[in-house]
């Protein structure tokens, strides 16, 4: 972990685009909350193949209006590269500098990926496009991408990604710290030094996050499922357990030295605030 004790910490945010107006007003609520903690930055997601562009690129601009950084997510599924120069100047002209470059979803039914195949390609043509101008933020795997042929493959996929242009990757969220530990470890093996920044989910509702943990391939551990199971609908349980089990994972991850934490927010403040909170990252953070 040596290697990331050097990165200065960096907190932040992750957001989806809201679908109604409704929806939109909430976003604001949660916002205002989290705007109070003075995060370097929020980040808002992309829907699979471009799905939510519109809805992601309105609610990045909105947001960043508003006065904290915020950086959209970029995905290659079915993206032209015109479509994608069109967004990148977009975003420069309006001072975005900071990009969160993925491969994306391929929903079901598109037959092709469209021009970037892989999220090292996305990362190689936004540096030909734009320089330098953007900090490039992309996903890594310590437990492996359940797409991937292979653990080794899946790394140096990663590792593909760093060489194109990354600045700075954001985690899958996990709750076995082991993994992001040996993640780091094999980046020092191979030179990679750049901050890896653990993706934090709090736990709110165990059979949607057992269910998206399955599809994503982040594990919960056994002893973690049981728990929860034996909690049933006892929703205010499940809470205030997960609450403690995230708090204890950030901590040594803090403790350890990790550059960070980025929540995955699922657009509700509480969750993540009351992490925060039991961590002492008092307001405002010196960045």
């Amino acid at each position: 972990m040596q290697s990331q004790q050097k990165f200065k910490p960096r907190y932040s945010f992750e957001f989806f685009p809201p679908k109604t107006d409704e929806g939109w007003k909430k976003l604001q609520k949660e916002r205002d909350e989290l705007a109070k903690r003075k995060p370097d930055f929020f980040s808002v997601t992309y829907g699979a193949g471009g799905s939510t562009r519109e809805r992601t690129i309105d609610t990045v601009l909105q947001l960043h209006r508003q006065g904290i950084s915020t950086a959209p997510h970029l995905s290659c599924i079915g993206s032209t590269k015109e479509a994608m120069d069109d967004l990148l100047t977009l975003y420069k002209n309006e001072g975005i500098q900071r990009i969160v470059a993925l491969r994306g979803d391929l929903p079901s039914g598109m037959g092709s990926s469209g021009a970037f195949r892989y999220a090292s390609d996305l990362v190689r043509h936004i540096r030909e496009h734009s320089g330098q101008h953007f900090l490039i933020e992309v996903a890594a795997y310590p437990e492996f991408h359940p797409q991937g042929p292979s653990a080794s493959k899946d790394f140096d996929f990663f590792k593909q990604k760093v060489e194109c242009g990354a600045n700075s990757a954001i985690t899958q969220y996990f709750y076995n710290i082991d993994a992001y530990f040996s993640f780091i470890d094999e980046c020092e093996k191979q030179g990679i030094d750049i901050p890896v920044v653990p993706g934090i989910m709090p736990i709110t509702n165990y059979s949607k996050l057992a269910r998206f943990s399955d599809m994503c391939g982040a594990e919960i551990p056994r002893w973690i499922r049981w728990k929860l199971e034996g909690y049933g609908d006892d929703s205010e349980s499940i809470v205030k357990f997960g609450e403690e089990v995230v708090s204890k994972l950030c901590e040594r991850l803090i403790q350890a030295g990790a550059p960070g934490l980025h929540f995955y927010t699922l657009n509700q403040s509480a969750p993540s605030l009351a992490i925060w909170d039991n961590l002492g990252l008092k307001s405002p953070i010196e960045f």
